[in-house]
């Protein structure tokens, strides 16, 4: 029997499969196959941190395969991926296939590979190792961590703030970064101050210019002009002198490259230079990483994504070093090798940095074969690689000091050329590489101290202290990165739930605050605020690492955590909603209630005399309302959720998502008589005046109304969604939402998708393998002798033939793939019933006339379910007479099929 070879995913399975041949058999766990259950009890402190674990269906499934595949076998090999997540796959993997009895005389061992091509993974097989102990239990502790943090702080939120959605803990302190930023832009006072430049020019007249940077014998500091009369007096001071160069300084200076890629600074370079989210990045590079078909091959083309290290392989240096002398020459190659040094303080989990596998594969030479993202991302990942190997880059840097004659005023001239590109000749770090290009180019002409030098127009201008940023994704990430808090793996995943939970919203590629999130941190921050601290954070981090590293032990990092956390949350157990309401208001004052551009009371109610503004509390969240309550019924709500309307609500049971920008029309969410769906535009008629109904689509189960953003609702109403092409038959996969829920068809397979599974997201890897499972919806069997295709079709209550207008159902028991034409064409015959005319059915009813009904089967009796007795016969007849009980309608006991129908 062949070795079992477990990894992640289907993709890498098919991929992993062809380089080690017939004596490996290769599954995919798809990515965890258990977990903590989401409801409270799953994690013990009083007995010592004992974890419940739960898999789903899938992940059953999945092992159910592995331990098929292990009957025989020799070697179990678990290859998931290099990282505390891939440890802890492996060791469920293992834990659950050893409750099984699966593993007797099975060799486990563990394997990893920073690349998926086949010389590593033969090198992995060649030196196995145990199961990481300590990595474990740092998932262990992390995990029993974000699970006890969010099922006892998330039910405090929901009690003492209604409306609130979740607490985390890593997310809970970048909403508190991002909210602590906006309150800083909110309280932000412009300040104004001038600069004085002046055009000179050499004897020869050739231009350059320069800035005044002393007056009166002093150095000039920001705010040292204030206002246009100051400037206008230091413009008239540069005008009425006579300068000359006072001193020539020049400089030759280097800059070093980059070192390669980890997975923070991909984030926040693929989000600076290509505009594509953190989420985004890190699925683009999964697929890098995976395997790409080029040339009927499929190769992994980068290194593992999620890596907190810098270092590279010295054979895979080596390549780069002779990439950069045959593509640049001797004069772009450094004399010895560069060598980057990771400042992740967990050594087991600082693995290689991100990097071609094989720098001869250019970004030129694959591009036919990606798609524009995974282009993208290809090419900034080679080209940083490359550049990190590369010479440095030497700038020659003047500086002038231009001189009046008194010496109390002086101007500077600065310039600087590049003198060798290096580096630069291939990659550029900087944001702004147009602005980096003249900076580094900008040339002043020759001087010589003591030339005189000519003035030409000298302009004052007017500036104003702009406030701090907005945090983009890659800002909030490196900020994430240098206060030590969180991993880089996930820093995506956390970003993606303020973002679903309402926190906070994107716009321009900036991280906004709503007033929901600002309600969250404002109440953590007053009463849990040593949870939501960096420095806390941080150092909690540092106690994961050295539980991973063999330095400490997790359940006594956990005992002391909880005993703090504990007594926190108790102590919250008396704390009253208003007293919560009054702390809330005091901290947000200023931002639900500005000042007012005419001085007036901005908490002044505007419907009765006397009233004041404050934040109350409702079931469903919190609102702004009057002190003269109930008198007085004022209210509004919080600040709008998003521009021109998005977000509001304009009726009970309608909320405004936004404008679809391809028709123009409203997309709302309604709710109907079967729960909650999108909409497109209104009810209107056609060019003849008939009536027209406007495209709708329910929303599916795990979708939540409250976090259904536009984006979303238009994917949803343009359902059915292409998939994309099987691998091995090229046909098209779609997913679509049906009258049973969602699910997948490829020609004529259909798969309902499993509870977990997401339409508007489902993957592709993940599409193939439940449609390996799929049965087809119908069988063409041939011609019928007297003309026309005979189908054996897949039907709600059994399968049955079709041929034309005639069905028949299959005897009981009969698979699909056992009949044969000349059994159909017999059946046909001799049990086949014409199906009535369109529209002669009515309704529903006549659209399912197309598939024959079968006769319940009478139910047996059981314990459990006792069997009714049947009505006496002779009692009704006795009350009617037969005529009239023959001509009587029957009751409609049952219409559920037909109501199922109408939703």
């Amino acid at each position: 029997m062949p070795d079992v070879v477990v990894v992640e995913s289907p993709a890498k399975a098919r991929t992993i499969e062809k380089y080690l041949g017939s004596g490996f058999k290769v599954l995919a766990s798809l990515g965890h196959v258990r977990d903590l259950p989401a409801k409270d009890g799953s994690v013990r402190p009083e007995e010592d941190f004992a974890m419940d674990w739960e898999a789903d269906e899938r992940g059953q499934k999945q092992v159910k395969a592995i331990a098929a595949a292990l009957r025989g076998a020799n070697r179990l090999f678990l290859a998931t991926d290099p990282d505390r997540e891939g440890e802890a796959i492996s060791w469920h993997v293992k834990d659950m296939l050893a409750s099984q009895g699966a593993l007797r005389g099975v060799d486990v061992r563990r394997i990893t590979f920073n690349e998926i091509t086949k010389r590593a993974v033969q090198n992995a097989l060649a030196h196995p190792r145990d199961l990481d102990t300590p990595l474990i239990e740092a998932y262990l502790a992390r995990r029993a961590l974000d699970y006890l943090v969010g099922f006892t702080l998330s039910p405090v939120l929901w009690r003492k703030l209604p409306g609130s959605k979740s607490a985390g803990r890593v997310q809970s302190v970048a909403l508190r970064l991002i909210c602590e930023r906006e309150a800083e832009i909110e309280a932000f006072q412009a300040r104004e101050y001038w600069t004085i430049e002046a055009r000179m020019a050499n004897l020869a007249g050739a231009p350059f210019t320069a800035r005044l940077t002393h007056l009166d014998g002093r150095k000039l500091e920001q705010f040292d002009l204030p206002d246009e009369p100051a400037a206008l007096r230091a413009k008239a001071a540069v005008e009425a002198a006579e300068w000359s160069v006072g001193s020539v300084e020049r400089k030759r200076v280097k800059r070093h490259p980059p070192p390669p890629f980890q997975t923070s600074t991909l984030q926040q370079e693929a989000s600076r230079k290509l505009g594509m989210g953190a989420q985004m990045t890190m699925r683009t590079a999964q697929q890098l990483y995976e395997g790409v078909d080029i040339g009927g091959e499929t190769v992994g083309l980068i290194t593992y994504m999620r890596t907190d290290g810098v270092q590279m392989a010295r054979e895979a240096i080596q390549a780069l070093r002779a990439h950069i002398r045959h593509a640049f020459g001797e004069d772009y190659l450094p004399a010895a090798p560069r060598e980057y040094s990771s400042r992740a303080k967990n050594a087991q989990e600082a693995h290689e940095a991100i990097r071609p596998t094989d720098v001869s594969r250019t970004p030129e030479q694959v591009a036919p074969f990606l798609s524009e993202p995974q282009r993208k991302l290809y090419e900034l990942i080679w080209k940083r690689a490359v550049a990190s190997q590369m010479q440095s880059a030497e700038l020659d840097q003047t500086t002038v000091e231009l001189v009046e004659k008194t010496g109390k005023a002086r101007l500077r001239a600065t310039g600087s050329v590049i003198a060798f590109d290096g580096f630069l000749r291939l990659y550029r770090e900087d944001v702004d590489d147009a602005a980096q290009d003249e900076d580094e180019t900008r040339i002043l002409p020759p001087l010589r101290e003591g030339e005189p030098v000519k003035r030409g127009e000298v302009t004052a201008s007017q500036h104003f202290t702009q406030p701090p940023p907005r945090y983009s994704e890659a800002s909030l990430v490196k900020k994430l990165e240098e206060l030590g808090i969180g991993r880089p793996s996930t820093y995506a995943s956390i970003l993606q739930v303020l973002q679903d939970r309402q926190y906070v919203r994107l716009e321009k590629r900036r991280f906004i605050p709503e007033d929901r999130g600002r309600l969250v941190t404002a109440f953590l921050v007053a009463f849990f605020e040593r949870y939501v601290d960096t420095g806390f954070t941080a150092a909690l981090e540092e106690q994961l690492d050295d539980i991973s590293g063999g330095r400490a032990d997790w359940r006594a990092v956990m005992r002391a955590f909880w005993r703090d956390f504990r007594a926190a949350v108790d102590a919250t157990a008396d704390l009253k909603i208003s007293d919560v309401i009054d702390r809330l208001d005091a901290e947000l004052g200023p931002h639900f209630f500005p000042r007012r551009a005419d001085g007036g009371d901005p908490r002044a109610c505007p419907s009765c005399a006397g009233g004041r503004l404050g934040l109350r509390l409702g079931r469903t969240g919190a609102f702004i309302g009057c002190s003269n309550y109930p008198e007085c019924r004022y209210t509004r709500p919080l600040a709008v959720a998003g521009a021109e309307g998005e977000g509001t609500t304009l009726a009970e049971g309608i909320r405004v998502l936004g404008t679809d920008p391809a028709t123009g029309q409203q997309v709302t969410l309604r709710r109907g008589p079967y729960g909650i769906y999108a909409q497109l535009g209104e009810p209107g008629t056609d060019e003849k005046g008939k009536p027209t109904k406007p495209r709708r689509a329910s929303l599916t189960r795990g979708m939540d109304p409250e976090t259904m953003t536009l984006e979303q609702a238009l994917a949803l109403l343009s359902m059915p969604r292409v998939v994309g092409r099987h691998p091995e038959t090229g046909e098209e996969i779609t997913s679509n939402l049906g009258r049973f829920g969602p699910y997948l068809k490829m020609g004529a397979l259909s798969k309902s998708l499993d509870r977990d599974d997401d339409p508007l997201t489902i993957g592709l890897n993940r599409a193939v393998a439940l449609l390996a499972d799929a049965k087809p919806r119908g069988i063409t069997l041939g011609e019928h002798p007297a003309g026309g295709t005979v189908e054996v079709r897949r039907g709600r209550f059994g399968p049955f033939l079709l041929h034309g207008s005639r069905v028949a159902n299959l005897p009981r028991g009969t698979e699909m793939e056992a009949v044969t034409l000349k059994e159909a064409v017999r059946l046909l015959a001799e049990k086949g019933k014409e199906l009535p005319p369109k529209g002669k059915a009515g309704g529903k009813a006549g659209a399912r006339a197309r598939q024959p009904a079968r006769a319940a089967p009478a139910r047996k009796a059981t314990a459990k379910t006792p069997v009714a007795k049947k009505p006496a016969a002779k009692k009704s007849a006795a009350k009617k007479p037969a005529a009239a009980k023959a001509g009587a309608k029957k009751p409609a006991a049952r219409k559920p099929a037909a109501g199922k129908g109408a939703r």
